[in-house]
């Protein structure tokens, strides 16, 4: 059920269970998306960045405490003719042998992990890409989503099937993947059921639009439609 409707430009966000949401939807191009892996890290521990005192706090939620079923994959396959899908090594069990992995090196050392893997469709060689999470985000800002990936990572990502338009993301979280599409000029739609990060992704894809696009830059107006 679609609890919330909202659109800002070419992105349609939606409050609601992706469960429930995607089979209302007619099929897309790409689903790039970062699911839940399953290992707790839904806030309430403490993270510092290195290089700076402050610690930050995301609110402890329960959305990152058992991975998605397999009928969502199955659901997600069936719905798009190319996927990127993040953590993949967490969902190896329920997806196709692929030879087009991704691996995001996330040059953290120490006890961090050295990056992170994607499952894709793409019968191509694997790629990397290097980026730190935390570039960029200099001057005390923090990541608004405890798993948030890096706008440049997301566009990185969209280059490799450049000729998909139209984009879902079914776990939306704080919009990340949103951004990078308009960014670029895709049509973008994405679901979340955390009514307090559906939050987060309206104000900064509202943000992206506000300061224009990478290509043909144009200034949007938002409207929102509210579906019970």
């Amino acid at each position: 059920m679609i609890i919330e409707e909202v659109t800002i430009g070419d992105c349609r966000l939606i409050l609601g269970d992706c469960r429930e949401v995607l089979p209302l939807l007619p099929k897309c191009d790409l689903i790039l998306t970062d699911p839940p892996y399953g290992i707790g890290e839904c806030g309430g521990d403490k993270k510092r960045r290195r290089g700076y005192n402050a610690i930050v706090v995301h609110e402890k939620m329960d959305w990152d405490i058992n991975r998605p079923e397999k009928n969502i994959f199955d659901l997600m396959l069936s719905i798009s003719n190319v996927q990127i899908i993040w953590g993949g090594n967490y969902f190896a069990d329920m997806l196709p042998a692929s030879m087009g992995w991704l691996y995001w090196d996330k040059k953290m050392g120490g006890d961090f992990s050295d990056g992170e893997l994607a499952w894709t469709s793409r019968h191509k060689a694997v790629r990397d890409f290097s980026k730190s999470p935390f570039a960029g985000l200099a001057g005390g800002h923090w990541r608004q989503h405890p798993t948030q990936k890096p706008v440049p990572l997301m566009e990185w990502c969209l280059s490799l099937v450049s000729e998909s338009q139209t984009i879902y993301d079914p776990f939306m979280g704080s919009g990340t993947t949103g951004i990078a599409c308009v960014r670029i000029g895709k049509t973008f739609t994405g679901i979340e059921r955390e009514r307090k990060y559906f939050d987060i992704a309206y104000k900064r894809i509202e943000q992206a639009y506000a300061q224009g696009k990478l290509f043909a830059p144009e200034q949007v107006i938002p409207k929102q439609n509210t579906l019970i």
